[in-house]
């Protein structure tokens, strides 16, 4: 069983001190590739970094998370772009909005957001996208563009109309280890249904959102991308799919989203 985890955080301090025992985990564990998120320029050259590293197993997106939209400048999208180009950054991202934390003022957040969506539509280069607490704008900004490139809804966590508002855009959805936890992931266990099997991916966005029923929980709860075969049975189970054949599909789905061999 081959898996992709298209979203993990592994240039995150929490990996600095046995990020080689991390990789040769998801490998043993059947994560055969780690797509590590860009939340930054700096963030993204980091991401870039481990790429060269581990070029049998990772591949790096590059891009600003809203959080960090009010540091952007003139200097922000030429950088993304000269990083984008880089055959080992297979997506322009995490970019989108975030309305829950409000790190940045929502005009910067809508700004660069826009701009990197507009990147992407430049470059041809997919779309790893971030939305909370802001479906309207998201949907808004999104809407401006008239050929958008594949995109996916990372981490996806809403309710029903806010999933079906993403497939009707077109957007694929990456479910995490939040689809685990009883308390405020049980919703997903029903709309994990309605996402054509096609447009489903599977992600641990470690070392964040560790899946709440794993057993025994990791030390200082950090996630890994080992655990994403946890998360793919939960969602095997709420599809009442076999576990191998989710793992085909999601497999197959990312494969192609991300340009990957």
């Amino acid at each position: 069983m081959q898996l992709i985890d298209i979203g993990a955080n592994l240039s995150h301090p929490a990996f600095h001190a046995d990020l080689p025992e991390v990789i040769a985990r998801a490998r043993q564990a059947g994560v055969e590739t780690v797509v590590v998120t860009g939340t930054s320029i700096a963030e993204s050259v980091s991401a870039l970094k481990l790429a060269a590293a581990y070029p049998e197993t990772v591949h790096a997106t590059a891009g600003v998370h809203p959080h960090h939209a009010r540091e952007c400048d003139a200097s922000t999208i030429p950088a993304l772009r000269v990083l984008a180009q880089q055959p080992r950054v297979v997506a322009i991202g995490e970019c989108g909005l975030d309305f829950n934390r409000n790190y940045s003022p929502h005009p910067d957040q809508e700004k660069w957001f826009a701009a990197q969506v507009d990147l992407a539509c430049e470059l041809g280069k997919p779309l790893f996208l971030h939305s909370r607490d802001a479906k309207e704008k998201f949907i808004g900004v999104i809407r401006q563009f008239k050929s958008l490139p594949p995109a996916v809804a990372h981490c996806f966590t809403g309710e029903k109309a806010e999933l079906h508002a993403y497939l009707d855009l077109g957007l694929y959805i990456g479910i995490t280890g939040w689809i685990c936890d009883e308390r405020r992931g049980a919703h997903l266990k029903e709309l994990v249904r309605d996402i054509p099997a096609e447009r489903l991916m599977l992600e641990t966005d470690s070392p964040y959102l560790t899946p709440r029923d794993l057993r025994p929980q990791p030390k200082a709860h950090r996630n890994e991308p080992a655990h994403l075969p946890h998360i793919l049975r939960t969602v095997a189970r709420a599809l009442g799919k076999p576990a191998e054949f989710v793992a085909e599909e999601a497999t197959r789905n990312a494969k192609a989203f991300f340009g990957l061999p």
